[in-house]
């Protein structure tokens, strides 16, 4: 089995999640009852659960110049992450999510871009060198579209497999992702993008035929506990999710984005890959946060022996 580098061109944000039963009014101060401060975004996240399942990895993004910065690319080196070309912007904050949630659950986010609304086509041409190494380069839409549209031109250019995640879903020139190899939204995702509605693995099948027939190379659906949907010019298929004690499905379709990268570059077929990304992610849901409930490989592949495969 060779190994796999993989190469994000994404988000990098931090997570800061306040737990109370009130929220403030205005002009009121209260007291929280427990606080967590963890890494995310969407491309960070995908990048830490490529090297996880084990993956060589690159990360190209952009954090601020406050306390945030520096502690974030720590982080990558931490995880083994090359971030080289993880770049400071000045003048400007790291993405951050502060994130508050209640007693039933229930949250309210406020996404700050930040420094990720600064990563640039410039940004992913002075990577050049370490994304020409990589056999897969992932994409999201935590950054600028141009960014991503480059990204993916880069790619068609250089002969390197490309993966889109259109997270999250916004308007899109379809056009300029042509070049990409794999288009993968979730059920709301491709809703938007598309204008279909999308309830159900038929559902599925339909709207992926659009996205197809615009010029799409393959598309994979991903419909949460019902699993996924598999479509390209020929051929599409329902591949239903594995079952587990699910607690926590928080960065469920980040795993499978990053795990499926790596077992396509090991050289799996399809439609193995994808089997092995579904059971990665699914597994990623019976641990608590996103980044931390990512899997090691050996974890993995001793669950993968235990189940068995279904193909």
């Amino acid at each position: 089995m060779k190994q796999s580098f993989i190469a994000v061109v994404g988000s990098a944000n931090v997570d800061l999640t306040t737990f109370n039963d009130l929220f403030p009014r205005p002009g009121e101060t209260i007291f929280g009852k427990s606080f967590d401060l963890g890494f995310g975004g969407k491309g960070a996240n995908q990048a830490v659960a490529a090297r996880l399942c084990g993956a060589d990895v690159a990360m190209v993004a952009k954090v601020g110049n406050d306390l945030f910065g520096p502690a974030t690319i720590k982080n990558f080196a931490s995880q083994g992450i090359d971030a080289t070309y993880v770049r400071t912007a000045e003048g400007v904050s790291s993405g951050v999510a502060p994130i508050f949630v209640d007693s039933s659950g229930q949250n309210r986010i406020i996404v700050v871009k930040g420094a990720n609304d600064l990563l640039g086509p410039d940004d992913v041409d002075a990577a050049a060198p370490v994304l020409k190494k990589a056999d897969t380069i992932v994409l999201q839409f935590e950054i600028p579209l141009r960014t991503v549209y480059h990204a993916v031109q880069f790619a068609k250019t250089n002969g390197i497999r490309c993966i889109v995640n259109p997270a999250p879903a916004q308007t899109v020139d379809l056009e300029q992702l042509r070049g990409a190899d794999y288009f993968i939204p979730n059920e709301s995702e491709a809703q938007t993008i598309t204008g279909m509605n999308v309830q159900t693995a038929e559902d599925a099948r339909k709207c992926a035929e659009l996205l197809l027939g615009k010029g799409i190379r393959r598309v994979i659906i991903t419909l949460g506990e019902r699993g996924c949907l598999v479509a390209g010019p020929d051929h599409a298929e329902h591949i239903p999710a594995y079952p587990v004690q699910s607690i926590d499905t928080t960065g469920a379709g980040d795993a499978l984005i990053g795990s499926f990268a790596v077992f396509l570059g090991e050289g799996f077929p399809e439609k193995e890959a994808l089997w092995r990304a579904s059971l990665y992610a699914a597994l990623s849901t019976t641990k608590v946060g996103t980044q931390k409930s990512f899997w090691r490989r050996a974890e993995f592949e001793k669950e993968w022996q235990k189940r068995g495969s279904r193909l």
